[in-house]
């Protein structure tokens, strides 16, 4: 989650606390899904059970387009093996040692072991006009943005968080907070650190959301709101979806398609439907589509076949003026071998929460490449999902329930 900004891509977190969550009257779908789903709160609850709960709405009602579930603890005893992953949070907003260390050194051999995804995150809190529930549990106060010197000592918290090897910087407002976290705050914090920018607390509008999201925010956070009025969800993420997504290009629809036909090829020889072309000067140098059952050979990815392809065209193995578009999100091993191809620009359709690189290799590019996603993003995770439903209605589980 934390390699969103690094894909200039926008997202949604929805924050659901263990303890007042009710899963009945959340309704889940492809076009009213966040990007991610946070499960914490300061005190208790059944994390373990809530998690297996939600994980099985997501399933039944967003299919395989299931966003990744992120724990938000406020104690080493919401930890559960069970989410996909985990903020690591440290409150350094504070100093009360119990939470910037305390509670993690508790939880940090369950964590390991479970091998989920773990993602160290600064817990910052800033004044929003609330006491709230954190600051109670921790004893700690919020660090005040109403002067020159309280916005400086915010700057220079995110500064020294990033300086520790924090991947994540959260700036929280608190949950019921009168008042959001300022642009002029969010914007400070974001010329000053390239951390991943999580801003949540008092954001009760789509308008307050694109504020953030202008100011540097990489992953905006609601929980209250959408608890109290989750018929909402769905009117963020499509304000969401047309302010981060706007008409891609006619060029980059016109090459997905192209490797949408790639899929097709794969899914009529009953592969996992993967499609990718590679352009330079506008025209196709490399094609390929999955073709890992047929070869028998678990490195058969539409990447790889399409960029051994474009190599043999060009007579070299490197490809720095050239475009790779694929219908889902390259896995680690495709990233690196586009990054050691060197490709100028990586476009892919529909995003891989679960085996994607952006969950474990972010920075796998060549440092000059950029990334576009979401092109034809419906019609690419359409073909997945149809292959996915054929495979359970004959009795056929794919492996790990994963695109690959």
């Amino acid at each position: 989650m934390v390699n969103d900004k690094m894909v200039n891509k926008k997202a949604l977190a929805l924050l659901l606390d263990p303890e007042k969550a009710d899963l009945s009257r959340l309704t889940f779908s492809p076009e009213a899904c966040p990007d991610y789903i946070f499960v914490g709160g300061s005190t208790g609850g059944d994390t373990t059970a809530f998690v297996r709960a939600l994980k099985d709405r997501l399933s039944a009602q967003a299919g395989l387009g299931r966003p990744p579930v992120i724990l938000f603890p406020g104690n080493a005893a919401q930890f559960t093996p069970e989410a996909d992953g985990i903020l690591f949070l440290s409150l350094l907003s504070g100093t009360n040692p119990e939470y910037l260390v305390g509670q993690q050194i508790r939880s940090a051999r369950a964590i390991r072991d479970s091998q989920i995804r773990s993602i160290s995150t600064a817990y910052i809190l800033i004044d929003g006009g609330v006491e709230t529930s954190t600051m109670r549990v921790t004893g700690t106060l919020p660090l005040n943005p109403g002067s020159a010197e309280g916005i400086q000592t915010i700057i220079d918290t995110c500064i020294a968080a990033e300086l520790m090897g924090k991947e994540a910087i959260y700036l929280e407002a608190g949950s019921g907070a009168k008042t959001p976290i300022s642009s002029d705050i969010i914007a400070a914090v974001r010329s000053h650190t390239s951390a991943t920018l999580i801003v949540g607390g008092g954001i009760r509008t789509p308008e307050a959301m694109n504020a953030a999201y202008a100011a540097g925010a990489d992953i905006v956070v609601i929980g209250n709101h959408f608890e109290s009025h989750p018929e909402e969800l769905k009117d963020f993420i499509k304000d969401l979806k047309d302010s981060k997504d706007p008409k891609a290009s006619a060029t980059d629809e016109r090459f997905m398609r192209l490797a949408l036909a790639e899929a097709q090829k794969a899914l009529q020889k009953d592969e996992i439907p993967i499609g990718c072309v590679i352009v330079s000067q506008g025209q196709i140098i490399g094609r390929g589509h999955n073709l890992t059952e047929t070869l028998a050979d678990v490195t058969a990815h539409a990447e790889m076949q399409a960029i051994t392809a474009a190599s043999q065209t060009v007579g070299g193995k490197y490809l720095p003026d050239s475009t790779l578009y694929v219908t889902v999100e390259p896995c680690p091993m495709c990233a690196g071998a586009i990054g050691w191809a060197q490709i100028n620009r990586i476009v892919y359709g529909a995003p891989d929460p679960k085996r994607g690189y952006t969950t474990y290799a972010p920075r796998v590019f060549h440092p000059k490449s950029s990334v576009s996603n979401g092109v034809l993003e419906d019609e690419c995770r359409a073909l997945m999902q149809r292959f996915f439903i054929s495979k359970r209605k004959s009795g056929l589980s794919p492996q790990n329930g994963i695109f690959r």
